[in-house]
């Protein structure tokens, strides 16, 4: 069953958030995610919030920066969060963006490397691990959480390009594909993916898409839209998107779910976000 999520925007007021995470609740949806991008808002302390407000949605970080977090502290917050909130949390880290992690000092050069160990240790710490790892980027030494969760919840990986997506298929627990891919994009990253499946020990693998989701109003998503071709390097056009009427949501839900996305996390931008999500949960077909 393809899960169904929305997205907290970053422009939103962080007062806005619990209010938001209880209301997609009440509307059935799956997921909640939330994200820490630089000078907006940081990503655990958003999980709590969220977590703290709801009953049964799933929240999940899109993206922790691993550059930004030792992999100890970052096993100390997922583990607390994760203990309290049993199963209802999904941990997302990736490299951040190299620009933002330049302005504060936190660019690196090995940064396959430092993913990768970062994955591993936080997760050995997790599972309750008495956690020893001298790598080329992270550095554990005889290290433990006192109080690991019951329920380790999975680790994904926010990436892009070839050789992070065969990382994240070899040593994550999903991945998390950025706004704009298509069914095209994810057959694509499925391929990078299945390759390092083979080579890890992973017994299963969440394919996680985001997309923006408009159904009115569109010439508001303009910059946002794009601002994200430009980084991806496509044409505005082959920005896959659930913005346009709302009649068209269920097919494009359907592309993205016979591709292969597991969970599908709507990003409503412009204004009234929750009239946004309300509309789309009207016409997703139960799943």
């Amino acid at each position: 069953m393809t899960k169904i999520g929305f997205m907290f925007d970053r422009d939103r007021q962080p007062e806005e958030l619990t209010g938001f995470a209880a209301d997609v609740e009440r509307l059935g949806a799956d997921d909640l995610w939330v994200i820490e991008d630089l000078g907006w808002t940081g990503s655990i302390s958003s999980a709590a919030l969220a977590l703290a407000a709801t009953s049964r949605l799933r929240v999940g970080i899109g993206i922790a920066p691993v550059a930004l977090r030792n992999p100890a502290l970052l096993a100390m917050e997922l583990g607390n969060l994760a203990r309290v909130h049993e199963g209802r949390l999904v941990a997302g880290v990736g490299h951040g963006v190299p620009e933002w992690m330049r302005k504060v000092g936190a660019d690196r050069d090995r940064k396959l490397a430092l993913l990768e160990e970062t994955v591993v240790g936080v997760r050995g710490l997790l599972d309750g691990e008495t956690a020893t790892l001298h790598g080329r980027e992270v550095t554990l030494d005889g290290v433990s959480l006192v109080h690991p969760p019951r329920v380790v919840p999975p680790i994904v990986t926010g990436v892009v390009r070839p050789k992070s997506l065969e990382l994240s298929g070899r040593v994550a627990d999903g991945t998390i594909l950025a706004e704009g891919a298509g069914p095209a994009e994810i057959a694509a990253a499925r391929e990078h993916i299945e390759r390092g499946r083979k080579a890890g020990d992973r017994p299963a693998h969440e394919l996680i898409v985001f997309t923006y989701l408009r159904t009115d109003d569109f010439e508001v998503t303009r910059p946002m839209v794009e601002g994200q071709a430009a980084w991806l390097g496509v044409d505005p056009a082959d920005v896959f998107s659930l913005i346009g009427p709302a009649a068209e949501i269920p097919g494009k839900i359907a592309a993205l779910r016979e591709a292969g996305a597991d969970t599908i996390v709507l990003r409503p931008l412009g204004p009234d976000p929750l009239g946004q999500a309300r509309t789309a949960m009207g016409v997703i077909a139960p799943r």
